[in-house]
Parts: C-alpha cells; sequence; structure tokens
C-alpha cells in the first residue's frame, strides 16, 4: 500500500518525488492558464503532462522506462479515492440531487448494470474470438464492470452549473453513483465470478449487489450523523476549531476504511457520509470551521484527481506492459476499438430509453430531458478515468506488474480506451453544449427546474382520495389523488414529507441549519483577535 520507488539509491528517491511534485504544480499553474479554454481542462492538461514526461523518461533511458513511481491500486482506493469520492458528496447540491433522484437512481445504478451486461457480453463473445490469451468468465465480466464506470469529475470539469444546471445535476449525481455501483458490481464478481454461472449465483450475485448498496448507504448516513450528534453536544469550537475540523476529516475517514473492513462499498458508504455531514454536521461548527472544511476538503479532492491523472498518463508509457503488446499490435488495436465500441453502445442503450421512461412521469415539457439533452448526457458520460484504471489494475495486475500477455493486453486497452475518452471525449463537450444547447434552451434549463404549479402538489400524501380542485392564480386546477402525485412526482412529494420529518425530528437532536446557534469563532479566537 505504498509507493514502490524505481531508483537504486535513496537520493534518487528524493529526486523522483521532487520531480513528480514540480509536475503536479505545473498542471496546476497550466491548468489556470487554460482555465476560459473551451477546449482543456486539469484532467486533460494532466494526461498530456504525464504523456510527455513518460516519453522523456523513455528517451532518457533508452526505453527502459517511463516511470518515476511506482503505482499500487491499495494507494489509490485506500489514500486517493475517499477524498475525492467525499468531496463530490459534501458539494452536491443536496435539493437539486435529490429532486431529480429518481431519474439519477435510474441513470447510475439500473443503467450501470445494462452498460454492465452490453460490455461483458460483448467482449464475451467479440474479444474470445482474437484469441489474446487465457482469460476466464470472471475477467469479462470484470471488464464490464470496469468499463461502465463514468469519470464524474473529469466529465463535471467540462459542464458549468449556471448555465445547464439540470444536465449538471443528472450527471453529476449518476457519476457518483455510477463508480460506487461500478465498484460493488467488482466486489461481487470477485466473489462470485470464479463459479458455474446459475440461476443460484445470478441470484445470489444480485442479493450481494442490493445487500452491499443498501448497507453501505446506511452506514454512511450512520457516521454521518453520529459526528453532527458527538459535535453538537460537545461542541469543540468553544476552544479550538482545529479540533472540529480535525475530527470531521477523521470521522470521514473512519467510515471509508470500516467500509473496507467490513467488505462493504467504501465508495457509497463515505459519499453519503458527505452528504449528511454538509446537511448536519457542518452546520454544528464555528463559521471559521465551516469555511475550512470546505476548502480543504475541495482543495484534497482537486490535488488527488491530479496526482491520478498525471500517473495515468505517464503509466501509459509504460515499457513492460507495451512489451507483450508489440509482438501482436493488431490484436491490441483490436480490443480496444472493441472495448471503446462496446462503451459507446452500452452508454446509449441505457441513456436513450431511461430518458423516455422518466419523461413519462413529468406533466411539463419544460421538464422533460429533450433529444439534444440526452445526447448530451451521453456523450459527456462517455469519458472514463481513475476509477476503471485502479479497478484494471487489481483485476489484471500484481502489485502493478504483469507476465501474462492476455492481462497486459488488458491493461493497454483499458489505458487505451481512458486516454482516447479523456481527450477526445472531453475535448469535444463543450463544443457539442454550445451547438446542441444555445443560450435560450439553457435558460430554459434553470428555469425548469421550478416548475410554477409546484404547489398544487404540497398536499398531505394521506389526503383526500378523490380528485379536488383548487385555484391557482384565477384558474381551477385539478388537484390529483395522492397516489398519483407519488407517482408523477415522487421527488417533489417525498422531497416536501422528508422535510417535514427533518425539521420535526432530526435536526432538533442532530442540528442543522436553523437549530445551532453558532459563533463565528471559538472564543479563544475571539480573544485572541481583541
Amino acid at each position: 500500500m505504498d509507493f514502490a520507488i524505481v531508483s537504486p539509491s535513496e537520493h534518487a528517491s528524493v529526486e523522483s518525488i521532487t520531480l513528480f511534485v514540480a509536475l503536479l504544480c505545473a498542471c496546476i499553474v497550466i491548468g489556470h492558464l487554460l482555465e476560459e479554454s473551451r477546449w482543456m481542462n486539469e484532467s486533460i492538461t494532466a494526461l498530456a503532462i504525464g504523456l510527455c514526461t513518460g516519453g522523456v523518461f523513455l528517451f532518457t533511458t533508452k526505453g527502459r522506462s517511463s516511470r518515476v513511481l511506482v503505482f499500487s491500486e491499495e494507494l489509490f482506493f485506500i489514500y486517493l479515492l475517499p477524498p475525492i469520492i467525499f468531496n463530490a458528496g459534501f458539494q452536491v447540491k443536496k435539493k437539486q440531487f435529490f429532486r431529480n433522484f429518481m431519474t439519477i437512481m435510474l441513470f447510475g445504478a439500473i443503467g450501470t448494470l445494462i452498460s454492465f451486461f452490453i460490455i461483458s457480453l460483448g467482449a464475451l463473445g467479440l474479444i474470445r474470438r482474437i484469441d489474446i490469451g487465457l482469460l476466464d468468465i470472471g475477467d469479462y465480466l470484470a471488464i464490464g464492470a470496469i468499463l461502465s464506470a463514468t469519470d464524474s469529475v473529469c466529465t463535471l470539469q467540462v459542464l458549468n452549473q449556471d448555465e445547464i444546471p439540470l444536465l449538471y445535476s443528472l450527471v453529476f449525481g449518476e457519476g457518483v453513483v455510477n463508480d460506487a455501483t461500478s465498484v460493488v458490481l467488482f466486489n461481487a464478481i470477485q466473489n462470485y465470478g470464479q463459479e458455474h454461472i446459475d440461476v443460484v449465483v445470478v441470484l445470489r450475485f444480485f442479493a450481494n449487489f442490493f445487500y452491499l448498496f443498501l448497507t453501505s448507504t446506511a452506514l454512511g448516513a450512520f457516521a454521518g450523523l453520529f459526528s453532527a450528534y458527538i459535535i453538537k453536544k460537545l461542541y469543540f469550537g468553544r476552544h479550538s476549531t482545529d479540533r472540529e475540523v480535525a475530527l470531521m476529516m477523521l470521522l470521514a475517514y473512519l467510515s471509508y476504511m470500516l467500509a473496507e473492513f467490513l467488505n462493504l462499498s467504501s465508495i457509497l458508504t463515505v459519499f453519503f457520509c458527505g452528504i449528511v455531514m454538509s446537511h448536519y454536521t457542518w452546520h454544528n461548527v464555528t463559521e471559521s470551521s465551516r469555511v475550512t472544511t470546505k476548502h480543504a476538503f475541495a482543495t484534497l479532492s482537486f490535488v488527488a484527481e491530479i496526482f491520478i491523472f498525471l500517473y495515468v498518463g505517464m503509466d501509459a508509457l509504460d515499457i513492460e506492459k507495451w512489451t507483450f503488446v508489440s509482438n501482436s499490435p493488431g490484436k491490441s488495436i483490436g480490443v480496444s476499438s472493441i472495448l471503446l465500441g462496446l462503451v459507446l453502445a452500452g452508454r446509449a442503450a441505457f441513456v436513450f430509453p431511461l430518458s423516455f421512461l422518466s419523461n413519462l412521469t413529468k406533466k411539463s415539457p419544460d421538464e422533460k430531458i429533450s433529444f439534444n439533452q440526452q445526447i448530451t448526457i451521453w456523450w459527456a458520460g462517455l469519458m472514463r478515468g481513475a476509477v476503471s484504471m485502479a479497478l484494471a489494475y487489481n483485476q489484471f495486475t500484481r502489485s502493478g506488474h504483469t507476465q501474462l500477455p492476455g492481462n497486459a493486453i488488458m491493461i493497454t486497452s483499458t489505458i487505451t480506451v481512458v486516454l482516447v475518452s479523456t481527450t477526445i471525449f472531453g475535448l469535444m463537450t463543450k463544443p457539442l453544449i454550445r451547438l446542441l444547447l444555445p443560450s435560450s434552451q439553457k435558460h430554459l434549463d434553470g428555469e425548469s427546474l421550478e416548475p410554477s404549479s409546484s404547489k398544487i402538489f404540497l398536499q398531505p400524501l394521506l389526503g383526500n382520495e378523490q380528485d379536488s380542485e383548487v385555484e391557482v392564480r384565477g384558474q381551477n386546477i385539478t388537484r390529483p389523488t395522492s397516489l398519483r402525485m407519488l407517482l408523477s412526482k415522487p421527488s417533489h412529494t417525498v422531497h416536501y414529507y422528508w422535510r417535514k420529518f427533518d425539521d420535526a425530528f432530526m435536526r432538533p437532536v442532530f442540528g442543522g441549519r436553523g437549530f445551532v446557534s453558532v459563533l463565528p469563532t471559538s472564543p479563544t479566537e475571539q480573544h485572541d483577535h481583541s
């Protein structure tokens, strides 16, 4: 779970780390200079710098190595992934997220399963004919789980929340749930992938999937509520804001590691822990701690993402993996093309049908996902990134190395898919949005989030069973029954009753906005300031 330094001496190790930190700084500076670019973003910048650095190393070492540091998938899952996923949950716009929760769950969970089956079955039927080496059914199922994960952070870097709030919310939520679902699938495949596939195994697979999904979510919510209760009752801020900031960070990380210890989905756990912490815990700390935690979590997430993409670019030219592939370049190109085509087909197979189903539950045309928006969602979610790379290393390598030609081809093909999808699809996303979603339609997206007649549906769930009429702006409008309201407007109705329950029971116990009186700073800081 640590770095293995590729160098003969301790001095060379220091040089390697120094170079890597300098490259991180270069990525941040160049990313800032390209902030207004309609094409580039930090992820693509880090990939490009990593590729250039790897090429320089290959040239200077005469083709022996392109690595500065040897990357371990355990390092990725234990140290780099937690701040990224936690910050995604902590910074998410909860109102928009849960308002579109049903659509997000359709895309992130059901859509991932559809994409998983298409990629797995397609790989099983097509790649087997190429004869790349010994791969069992579990490997083909694993590649389906690996490539069904959308890179949410890279995707959101090319989307603007102010311009397209509806698509931003949908793609953001789908990306996080998609990443978590793919890891849950991957873990389930590792448990059952080596067995003979029959009805019992399939039922156990889905039972394990839903068990991991529910228990991981419950653990994350419990960890967030526990942190809120402790900080609210003990109020660490009366002595020092450092304690409450440190406690929030450590409890969030503890939830992730506890999920790993219990063999649950740590991604789902820490994501929902971030949501609960931002809803309760964050409002229980001092004002200065609020600012500190918000920026600290965002900074840790940002640096971890840049670190990952920088190394992916450098490791893409690793000579060890490409040595196996060099003997059969046609096979490698064929596998990469098949996987890329399956990613395109797998995403199209669920975005358009599930968008159609989602539109059936919406009355207003402004709330429906238009065809141009569906194309944008399909295209923006094609990028594959860090999670796919880490899972591929976990499945096809041992400590970052592989000696099997079939595994080497799968690793290099995954790297190719990540590079092509991140660069080409990422570069084309912004121009595609400008083409398909002009400014007038972007404005409609923002207005569609607040339906004009939403007050009609804020009625008791167990109220009158017959349709009734209410007067809105001088017009008589039929109010549907409670059951019809729940089916046609599930997010609005559920959100309304959740708010009533939250205000009556949850916030008085765990704190939250309007339920905790917090000083701007701790008494000690106020004394020092005076």
